[in-house]
This record gives C-alpha cells, structure tokens and sequence, in this order.
C-alpha cells in the first residue's frame, strides 16, 4: 500500500485513477487545485504525488519546483498530453522521476506507481519478509512461519508500512500521517489500538513482541 496524492483537475480522469488505485489497496487522496495540491505535500507525508501539469491555482511544474525547494524527495510522476522533449527535460530538471502521456492505460499507470514506489522505499521484491514474518500486498497475505494470519485492511496497512522499515521508530503521529488518509480523525492513542491488535495477531505467545515500543518515542518493528 502506498499513500498517494492525485493533483488533478479533469474529475472524470481523477475519478478513474482514484478508483482504480484504490482497487490496489493504495491510499489515494485527490484534489483539482495545484496551490491546495503543494500545500498538501508541504505539510503532509506521502509515499507518491501524481501530477498533471495543466493546474488551476498553480500548474503543475510550479508545485513539483516548489515540492523539491522545500528539500521533499516525495517521488513525482507527471501526467501531460504532451509529448515534447523540451517539456520532459524541464520537468526531470525540476525533480520530476517519471512521465506518462494521456491517454494511457491503468495497468500502466499501476506499473509506474508500484516501481517509484519500491525504489523509493528500497524494496527489491513484492514481498516483504522480516525473520519468519512475510507479507505479499499484492495477493493481500500474511504469514507467519508459514502459517496464515488474517488482517483487517488497517491493520495490513499499518503493518505493510512498518515492514517496509524495520528497526525505524515512528511516533504514534507519523504513523497517522503515513497510514491514515490525511483528514481522518485518527489519533495516534487510536494508533495504540491498532498496534496491540496486531501483536495480538503476529506475535508468539513464547516470545517477545515483533512490535516494540520505544517509551515517550514510538514504536518499531524488530528486524532481528
């Protein structure tokens, strides 16, 4: 799963792309304004924006300009209709990572995003393992020593998003920023719940917790 913001103003086509990146299990927010869209980006976490270049507010190669001026490397894949080098060149200039041309299909709209996103999260593989812990999120499974673990879809989130960092401390409010949708009403006490639940699923009752809690800090996912 990855959190995804879409700065796209034609609602039909964001629409579909919403759709159909939320049909992936992708945590996808949307909005039309490209001032609205950089205000997001500035202030919350996201694993990838999504950006047509043609913006009410503020076009699109303004926002990515303003995103890598803030010193954000949030992975940036353009939409245009488009095709001129000289407009490509500009945007990888400005920090842009990857171009898709309109009309495009949606399994390749789906290829961009999952490669941005493993290689901004260094993720050589679909599947993610941590000792005897592995989590596929594209069949949406968990296992356990090889045995099945059935998740709730927060819960798989969550714990897709800690896998994809072991041994890092988040704090309760990172957590919320990078799991939760960005105006949900999530609190990071709520984070707490999420966290025994899954301890409660993945753990052994013979050993220590994979899920470790930092007092005052966070929590991690124990690598080793």
């Amino acid at each position: 799963m990855a959190k995804i913001l879409l700065i796209e103003d034609d609602k039909d086509l964001s629409l579909m792309i919403c759709e159909w990146l939320s049909a992936e299990r992708h945590l996808v927010e949307a909005v039309a304004d490209g001032r609205e869209g950089l205000d997001r980006l500035l202030i919350c976490d996201y694993d990838l924006v999504i950006l047509d270049l043609k913006l009410p507010g503020l076009d699109g190669m303004s926002v990515l300009k303003g995103l890598r001026a803030s010193g954000k490397t949030t992975p940036a894949l353009i939409l245009t209709g488009q095709r001129s080098i000289e407009e490509k060149e500009e945007g990888f200039d400005s920090g842009a990572d990857d171009y898709l041309t309109k009309p495009f299909n949606m399994r390749e709209l789906s290829a961009r995003v999952r490669a941005l996103v493993r290689r901004s999260a260094a993720v050589p593989a679909n599947t993610l393992k941590v000792r005897d812990l592995e989590l596929d999120p594209v069949k949406h499974m968990v296992t356990r020593a090889g045995t099945a673990i059935q998740l709730m879809p927060r819960e798989f989130a969550l714990l897709e998003f800690l896998m994809r960092h072991p041994d890092v401390v988040f704090s309760g409010e990172s957590l919320v920023r990078r799991v939760w949708h960005s105006d949900s009403e999530v609190t990071a006490d709520a984070v707490r719940t999420y966290i025994m639940r899954l301890r409660q699923k993945i753990d052994r009752q013979d050993d220590r917790s994979m899920i470790e809690t930092i007092p005052r800090i966070g929590y991690r996912l124990r690598g080793t």
